[in-house]
């Protein structure tokens, strides 16, 4: 039997799917593989199940030019901790699974949107700290999302899916920025020059990380947003340039911000963390167990097609 490592604890039906096929090494440790153990995942196991922080860059293949795995099979959508090319040019094929995590996502994006609008982080802290002192008519007046202009920059299949819920829940005119053009996004909705999208009421992004998405937000997109406007991000981390974006929030040039993930991760510069405007979640896009068994069963088919020579339904 194969061997398979899987770099994090994953649900257990994940694993118990894995090990009907593979002799697994099940990594306990909860944080991403480090350098020494980067390099032994390629040279002492047949497939590697990685994911989000697992830095399978370039300097880690050259430092093992014939590698024993042959499969990344990674979990999860983005994977721009995978150095793609030098994968390929060492023999690898990598796959995601970008279908188990759409509306997971889209949920989070919604909640970040309602949460900041309506300040429902700030009313929450002022309660639990014992200092609500009673309902009163101008209290946490926030913005009502309802019938406002959503622009989405990226409109894949997370864009596509949170455009549904802020259209059909809550009536929202959506606008749209997208590197191609796009026939249908599935609700009245209209692809709009990035400046555009950018001068919406409530902005959020939904671009993979890519080299040509690196610090997509920055000073320059961020000047395009209206005072009163929220940014919302649950794309990646690096998207945004978070000094841009601190910068924006500090002088008030946007209202607020929702965060999910962020540049540094875990790192949360403390400048954000000060500010009573910005929504901050610990990356919990994919976070519900069914979403996440999905993910896995869907690692575990790309790692059985790749086993039995079939076309793999998730190559990236």
């Amino acid at each position: 039997m194969k061997t398979l490592l899987i770099t994090r604890p994953l649900p257990e039906p994940v694993v118990a799917a894995a090990r009907a096929s593979w002799d697994v090494t099940l990594r306990e440790n909860t944080l991403p593989l480090d350098a020494a153990e980067l390099r032994a995942a390629l040279r002492d196991f047949d497939a590697v199940l990685p994911t989000l922080g697992d830095r399978f860059r370039a300097d880690v293949f050259a430092d093992v030019p014939h590698p024993r795995a042959k499969i990344l099979a990674n979990f999860g959508v983005g994977y721009n901790h995978i150095d793609v090319a030098a994968a390929r040019a060492a023999g690898l094929v990598v796959t995601n699974t970008p279908g188990a995590v759409t509306d997971a996502t889209a949920d989070i994006a919604m909640l970040l949107m309602l949460a900041t609008a309506r300040r429902a982080g700030e009313g929450e802290r002022t309660l639990r700290a014992g200092n609500w002192t009673g309902w009163h008519p101008t209290q946490f007046l926030g913005m009502h999302i309802s019938g406002k202009r959503l622009g989405i920059i990226g409109m894949g299949r997370i864009g596509k899916a949170i455009a549904r819920r802020a259209h059909l829940g809550f009536g929202m005119e959506v606008v749209f920025a997208n590197r191609s053009a796009i026939a249908d996004a599935g609700v009245p909705a209209t692809q709009v020059p990035m400046e555009q999208a950018m001068a919406a009421d409530i902005v959020v992004t939904a671009v993979p990380a890519t080299a040509e998405t690196h610090h997509l937000i920055n000073a320059a997109t961020l000047a395009h947003m209206r005072r009163h406007a929220i940014f919302v991000n649950i794309a990646r981390g690096d998207v945004v340039d978070e000094t841009a974006l601190i910068a924006a929030l500090q002088t008030g040039r946007i209202a607020g911000a929702g965060l999910d993930v962020y540049e540094f991760e875990p790192q949360v510069p403390p400048a954000l963390m000060a500010m009573e405007n910005v929504t901050l979640l610990p990356h919990l896009g994919t976070a519900a167990l069914e979403v996440r068994v999905g993910m896995g069963m869907m690692a575990v088919a790309n790692l059985a097609a790749h086993a039995e020579g079939r076309d793999l339904p998730n190559p990236v």
